[in-house]
């Protein structure tokens, strides 16, 4: 996986709020989702242009409209999937590996994932970085670099998919992207000096 680089949990804490966000609006729509799409203060201001884009071509369609671009988007293109491993890996061993790698993550926060769905499912990884708790946990670094390396590594073609189909999707895919890169750590260049 190329990834991002390494997250700094401290930045990535910052913007939980934008997590859940993140996650309820990938999850099927509902009217409860679109009317709370106000979310002041959750995004940095580098990302605000493409949530209040998304926001506005969201608005102009009915629940009906949302619903229906949303089943069309995820359900029926293979391109769009909101599976992270499955653009890389399709039905490899590969990717059972890393669904099994995602499991462990959730279970060493306490975190039990439903049957129905598979852990590399993007609302509920977005979900886990918006509810997990990592200060205290020795294991915290590893396990959500190796969550993000796996969205980086999904999120990209879903994002270039989205954008060919005109998708208003692909501003909170592109915004989701962004936010992960406002939460690397800032690696100190070190010269020797002879």
């Amino acid at each position: 996986m190329g990834g991002f680089g390494v997250i700094d949990l401290a930045k990535l804490n910052d913007h939980k709020e934008a997590f859940g966000f993140f996650a309820r609006q990938l999850a099927y729509p509902d009217k409860q989702t679109f009317t709370e799409m106000t979310m002041d203060g959750a995004f940095a201001p580098s990302i605000d242009p493409l949530i209040e884009t998304y926001r506005g071509n969201m608005q102009r369609l009915s629940m009906d409209e949302i619903e229906e671009l949303y089943v069309q988007t995820f359900d029926f293109q293979k391109a769009s999937t909101l599976y992270m491993t499955f653009a890389k890996y399709e039905d490899s061993k590969e990717r059972g590996n890393m669904l099994t790698a995602l499991k462990a993550i959730y279970e060493m926060f306490g975190l039990d994932i439903t049957e129905s769905e598979l852990p590399d499912y993007l609302p509920l990884m977005c979900e886990f970085l918006y509810a997990a708790e990592w200060p205290d946990n020795e294991h915290a670094e590893a396990g959500i670099n190796t969550m993000v390396n796996i969205v980086e590594d999904g999120s990209y073609p879903l994002m270039k998919s989205l954008e060919k189909y005109n998708s208003p999707y692909y501003y909170l895919v592109k915004a989701l992207r962004e936010t992960f890169k406002l939460c690397l750590r800032k690696e100190v260049e070190i010269h020797e000096h002879d």
